[in-house]
């Protein structure tokens, strides 16, 4: 096999009406010269920022790989793996571990220990005043108003003596509105980090005593928990059921008229219950998206309820055709026991006693790994950007841009110079600056974002090491030597048939490929499809039941993608970099989720062999 290397920053062309697109970014974002020519090895994180970033959009990128990288370097002081570095090249995020220097692994490993001891020792107590501090960070935030400033200040202002105009309150609520974003990502990783340490001891416990164990055996002896990041499609579940239960079926033939659907079920005998039933679960469980939170045009249910109400008309209509709607807890806590009691089986004494330690812990972690998407990516994220485009309409009300979403076109600091303009002008009576400059601004970034859009980011940069070693790279994301070997290989199959990636979910299936470039196209998806995607959300439960498959580009054994289609038992692979590019909807596909392998049949060649085996049999 030859081996090559990915192109480098300075390699990849512009997108035409896309230059200058650099200046759309912090200076501190983007590759600096000497990093476009270096040798550094990059990758994509289409798996969190599949679509190129708004100005604005960046918070979320930056915040969370920073906050993700603190727990590693300051926290916990792990002692293989410091923090990510990471870029945004042509609109796209791209990472880079940063390894720890071997000369001092030892020394961060009593440090380690202790502070990764505490919280395993007294994980359910902390986990408490986890879930405490992001609901009260999501409280704070529904409290924020962004008003309009008045024409005068309020007499009792004036004999108060609050010597002060309100315009502070503005400026305030903004900084604090930033600040609660930046302290739920702190918040997100104070355990995930962690809960995947706990998986990766019992991973490695297990090469270690079974050199030939597959690592879907280990994954599956944690499966079929009770996840809170289930709970909304379980809602979506339950009223559809109970829609059936109180024969409600017809109300439901045009979901897309969300006020007409629901006053059609009020108009209905056991109505009223179905609606109390359906707004009782909109808190907290709406506040959830079919993108993945990191958006600010991200979708959620609580704001458009024609998706939720589209979920639960596709499981009155399954449930008309006696499918089975719930997902299979039963069979994958069976498969679960059977495979922990197989390989328990094969120890004894300290090994098995080591054993049973490390599984237990990793179960203890297991569930956050997906829980703390809920609570951060889809609740808490679902009231910022709520927020978000609340000072957006007030600033477009002021005249600053003509959309509502003209805001995402400048950075988190251009917005907060935006406010202070527009205090000013108010202030001394005079007009804002704004409004004759952001208009224009915003349509030429505007522009520059679209033409960003036209073109697909690489799957990485520059020339990879000779062995990938970091573990998080490979579990999350799906980055091993072998597969950036695979993406870079000359002596692939040769009609580029065979796709190849990670096992990340076990059966086999043939069906025919849907591949969609975003949230917006499933409703394509239709039933017996095998889903080709950059990467699939939590939140595309609802759809899993009718598709054979999913295959996405980036994903590693411990992915959303992967995690999530084994809870439905759904065969996957991940992380085969160039899926949605290889494969177009339509084609004819063989999905082997045990192997990590797709085949892109073709159905030419089986006519072909059909017919000879008819004329043989003629003969």
């Amino acid at each position: 096999m030859s081996f090559r290397s990915f192109p480098k920053p300075s390699d990849l062309t512009v997108p035409a009406g896309a230059e200058g697109w650099e200046r759309l970014y912090p200076y501190y974002l983007t590759f600096q010269d000497d990093e476009l020519t270096d040798d550094k090895f990059w990758f994509c994180d289409s798996q969190h920022w599949p679509t190129v970033f708004r100005p604005f959009e960046t918070i979320t990128g930056e915040f969370a790989v920073k906050c993700l990288g603190q727990y590693n370097a300051r926290h916990l002081l792990i002692p293989n793996a410091n923090g990510i570095e990471f870029r945004v090249h042509l609109g796209y995020l791209y990472m880079s571990p940063i390894p720890v220097p071997a000369d001092q692994i030892a020394d961060r490993v009593p440090h380690f220990e202790q502070r990764a001891g505490y919280y395993f020792q007294n994980w359910d107590q902390l986990l408490d005043k986890w879930y405490g501090k992001v609901k009260g960070t999501i409280h704070e935030l529904e409290e924020l108003r962004f008003d309009r400033l008045p024409d005068m200040v309020p007499i009792d202002d004036i004999t108060s003596g609050k010597s002060k105009d309100g315009s502070e309150v503005l400026l305030e609520n903004y900084d604090r509105l930033i600040q609660l974003c930046y302290q739920a990502y702190q918040y997100h990783f104070e355990f995930l980090n962690l809960g995947y340490i706990a998986y990766l001891d019992f991973f490695m416990f297990c090469k270690q005593v079974f050199p030939d164990i597959p690592e879907q055996s280990i994954a599956t002896m944690v499966q079929g928990v009770d996840m809170d990041l289930f709970r909304p499609d379980d809602e979506l579940k339950k009223l559809a059921i109970l829609a059936r239960e109180r024969g409600l079926e017809s109300a439901f033939g045009n979901t897309a008229d969300v006020e007409g659907t629901l006053a059609m079920i009020r108009a209905l005998p056991g109505g009223e219950e179905w609606i109390a039933a359906y707004e009782g679960a909109h808190e907290p469980w709406f506040n959830f998206t079919v993108g993945n939170g990191m958006y600010g045009h991200d979708k959620y249910w609580i704001e458009h309820q024609e998706i939720p109400l589209g979920y639960i008309r596709d499981y009155i209509d399954r449930l008309e055709q006696g499918h089975r709607i719930q997902r299979p807890v039963q069979e994958l806590v069976a498969e679960r026991e059977r495979i922990k009691s197989e390989y328990r089986d094969l120890l004894e004494g300290e090994a098995l006693d080591t054993f049973n330690a490390k599984l237990a812990l990793a179960e203890t972690a297991y569930p956050y790994v997906e829980n703390h998407n809920f609570y951060i990516e889809h609740w808490t994220m679902s009231v910022f950007w709520r927020k978000v485009r609340e000072l957006s309409r007030m600033l477009q009300s002021e005249g600053f841009w003509p959309d509502e979403d003209g805001l995402f076109y400048l950075g988190r600091n251009e917005v907060r110079d935006a406010l202070f303009d527009l205090v000013t002008g108010w202030g001394v009576g005079a007009e804002p600056v704004g409004p004759s400059y952001w208009p224009a601004e915003i349509e030429r970034r505007r522009a520059i974002v679209d033409a960003l859009k036209t073109q697909r980011p690489q799957i990485a940069l520059n020339t990879p090491p000779e062995e990938i070693t970091e573990p998080f790279t490979s579990m999350l994301y799906g980055i091993t030597t072998e597969q950036v070997n695979s993406w870079l290989s000359d002596d692939e199959d040769a009609d580029g048939n065979v796709l190849r990636g990670m096992a990340a979910s076990p059966g086999a299936v043939q069906g025919r490929a849907r591949v969609i470039s975003s949230a917006d196209e499933l409703d394509q998806v239709q039933e017996g499809e095998i889903l080709v995607a950059s990467v699939t959300a939590p939140s595309w439960g609802p759809i899993f039941g009718k598709i054979k498959a999913t295959v996405t580009d980036i994903g590693g054994m411990m992915s959303h993608a992967a995690i999530v289609c084994r809870e439905y038992n759904l065969p996957a692979v991940t992380g085969t970099g160039t899926a949605t590019t290889s494969i177009r909807t339509g084609q004819l596909l063989r999905v082997d989720g045990s192997a990590g392998v797709i085949e892109i049949v073709d159905e030419d060649a089986l006519v072909r062999e059909g017919l000879a085996g008819l004329q043989s049999h003629a003969h």
